[in-house]
């Protein structure tokens, strides 16, 4: 299965080197010589010629684009890779049908999705009343169980129970 490492972004300079939005943790898959697939283009493939970054963003040129011009036609692009197997680590699009589950074993839904967002990501879950959307956070979701297949989700009271009533709410009446 294809993963995005990342997106091109805006050209940077003259010589085809691109802005990056990194979606990857392992920035190896940006090492001069790895060969990254370009979404929407089944034959064109990329060779990183070298990365480096620059005021906190990954800056990458490759072998195939040598002008600005060339970088920019590809811009919006996602580049990618194959999915790595790692050790104690999960993948998004495996969390679904994952059981989400209440630290006192009550069953809350089934996973449906995850969704990238700009505070944090959420998290789908398909509940009997219709999905919920959790924040993607420690506080929150505290563990994925791959081998269990479940997620340890701690809501808060109204995430899950429309009927909650929180007792800062009552003083509010």
């Amino acid at each position: 299965m294809l993963l995005t490492a990342g997106i091109i972004g805006p050209a940077h300079g003259l010589r085809g080197e691109a802005i990056i939005d990194v979606r990857t943790d392992d920035l190896s898959i940006f090492t001069p010589g790895s060969l990254l697939g370009v979404d929407g283009d089944e034959g064109l493939e990329l060779t990183v010629r070298a990365s480096r970054t620059h005021k906190g963003r990954l800056l990458v040129s490759f072998e195939e684009l040598r002008s600005r011009e060339d970088a920019e036609a590809l811009r919006g692009r996602a580049l990618l890779v194959e999915e790595r197997t790692e050790e104690d680590a999960w993948y998004p699009h495996e969390l679904v049908g994952f059981s989400a589950v209440t630290p006192t074993d009550d069953e809350l839904g089934t996973v449906s999705g995850f969704r990238f967002g700009a505070a944090q990501d959420l998290l789908l879950v398909t509940t009997p009343r219709g999905e919920v959307m959790v924040p993607f956070v420690k506080a929150l979701v505290p563990e994925v169980d791959v081998e269990g297949r479940t997620v340890l989700i701690d809501p808060p009271p109204g995430l899950f129970d429309d009927d909650a009533v929180d007792a800062g709410d009552r003083d509010a009446r």
